[in-house]
Formats: C-alpha cells, structure tokens, sequence
C-alpha cells in the first residue's frame, strides 16, 4: 500500500497548473481533420493516460491515468471555475489505493456518473455509479446483478433512454465481447450479446455508443483488414435495430505500430477523442546524442510510447455511414 500511495503522489505532483485557462475543452484550440494531441502536459502529459467523458455542460472533464499494469489506477478531474479551469487532481471518490478506478462515463442527461473499478488481488471488475447531488456526486455503489457478475465487466456507455452497453469477458481470456441492457421501471434487463456485425473479431472492447444509438465506436483485435494490432470500428445502427458490417476508421485513427482502444465522443457531437499509443517519427530524437537527461526528458513528455490521448472533428464518422443505416 505504502507504494501505491507513493505513485499517486507522483502522478498528483506531475500534474500541471490550468488556471487562467477560460475556454471549453481546457482552453485548446479545436482540432480539424487530423488528429491532434489532447491538452498536452495537461492532460496528455507523459503518464498512460486513456478513458475521456465529460459532463454535458462541458464544465468537468475526467481522464485516468493507469499504471503498472493497472495496479495503479485513477480517474483525474479538471472543472471550470469563475477562475479558468482548475488543476487536475484525482477526483475524491478515486483515492482509495486498495482499488484500480477507470472507464468514467457520464450519463448524456448528466445526473449518473458510472465507473469501472477493481480491488487489488481480485479477478472481478465491476461497473460502479453514482448520482448528482446538487454540483457534486453522491457516494459511488455497485450496479449490480444483472450488470455485473462475479466475472470481469468494462467500459460502460449510456444512452439517452438509460440502455447500457459494456463488455463483458468470455470464458477464456481475451475474449471480451459487447453487450447491451435496456432499463426499464423495474431496473437494468438481462444483458444480450450484440450480433456478429459488432462483435467482428477475435476480442472486442471498450465501445462507446453514441446516446441516440445511431452507431458505436468498437476496438477489435483479430481482423484481416487491420491496420495495427487493435483498431477502432464503427457499426451504425438502424430504426429497427440492425447493424451495419463494421467500417475501419482509417489510418488517420488507426495505426500499425500502436494501439488504440479507448474511444469518447464529446457530447455535444463535435470531437471524437481516442486513445493511442504512437509516437512521433524519429524527428524529435536528440540531436546530440543520447543523454540520461534527455532519456528522461522524453520519458516524461507525451507520445513517448505509453498511452495518449487525442481529439479530432468527428464529422467523418458521418460521412462512412452505409445506405441504409
């Protein structure tokens, strides 16, 4: 305990000032049609930082930031005050070291916020959620069967009628698939396993559905036609509940030498946010040859290999919508 405590005081101690940063999205300047790094040595600040969802009125953004194989896990907040953003810190209901807190998701109505969490030596992960009280959270609680099982269970995505969708690990490792519960009066539905147009690989995660269900954005890993060893996807969905066959969303997102596997749209519709392990090209090596100080340098810079996360106008997720869908 004594060490994973140690962490979270570097990762809180690594974090950088915002104030006098007055404008949405953290005050950064919107991306076009390429990618571009998210708020860097803010949120993109050389830890492995994944797992974007914001509040519906853009005025608190979560991210975590995991380490040691997830040993060593937190979600971090950043919230706009009269005063510019305030600096990131690990949000309250995170701190508990004898835990692992990822996967934030945010209810499009913002009066849920759900969370995946872990305890230190257990083989369950479970889907958590708490209620808006007032402009705070209300204590966090299990969701429960028929959600959670004593198996693992990710990656929770909402939509506007309460429907979640999460994955869910089979039998054997690695072998994750998407499911979906509908919520009714009397609570969450027994979870069905979407088709084989969503679940199109050999493993498959960590999808966001998009509120009014009309697509949603799946990693996989095991398909002939990717570009890396996992790669997003996005399967639209029609009035009667069909998919469409899965469509790689190209080498813009998609790359071979990195992997991608947490995707987020913001809620007003406009950015997609993704993670990525790439790098930049061997430009940014040192000029002067390798030194201990710029080995550290770059260890603690983004892109430098560990998991980043980026935004990009998510006008193009449109635009590879099938006839018919």
């Amino acid at each position: 305990m004594f060490h994973q405590l140690t962490v979270l005081a570097i990762m809180l101690g690594q974090l950088t000032a915002t104030a006098a940063l007055p404008g949405p999205y953290l005050d950064q300047p919107p991306p076009g049609s390429e990618p571009r790094l998210f708020a860097p040595g803010i949120v993109s600040d050389g830890l492995p930082n994944r797992d974007m969802a914001i509040t519906p009125d853009g005025k608190e953004i979560y991210w975590s930031s995991n380490l040691r194989n997830f040993e060593v896990s937190a979600i971090l907040v950043s919230r706009l005050t009269n005063h510019g953003w305030s600096e990131p810190q690990v949000a309250p209901f995170s701190t508990d070291p004898a835990y692992a807190y990822y996967e934030p998701a945010i209810s499009p109505d913002g009066m849920q916020f759900f969370f995946v969490a872990s305890e230190a030596g257990s083989e369950t992960n479970d889907i958590w959620v708490m209620d808006r009280v007032g402009s705070a959270w209300g204590q966090p609680r299990k969701l429960g069967p028929p959600i959670n099982t004593p198996g693992k269970e990710y990656f929770p995505s909402i939509t506007l009628d309460g429907t979640i969708y999460f994955t869910r690990e089979g039998e054997a490792p690695g072998t994750e698939a998407i499911y979906r519960s509908r919520r009714t009066e009397s609570g969450y539905q027994a979870p069905e396993k979407l088709p084989a147009s969503v679940n199109c690989g050999k493993s498959q995660f960590n999808a966001f559905i998009d509120p009014k269900e009309r697509y949603l954005i799946v990693p996989v890993w095991g398909r002939d036609d990717s570009l890396g060893s996992i790669d997003y996807y996005v399967v639209f969905r029609n009035e009667i509940d069909e998919w469409s066959e899965p469509v790689n969303l190209g080498p813009q997102i998609n790359t071979p030498g990195a992997q991608e596997y947490t995707p987020y749209v913001s809620p007003d519709g406009k950015f997609f946010f993704f993670m990525s392990t790439r790098s930049p090209d061997s430009s940014s090596s040192p000029r002067s040859g390798y030194s201990r100080d710029n080995l550290a340098r770059l260890h603690e810079e983004p892109e430098n290999g560990l998991s980043d996360i980026y935004w990009i106008d998510a006008a193009f997720i449109e635009a590879l919508r099938p006839e018919g869908f």
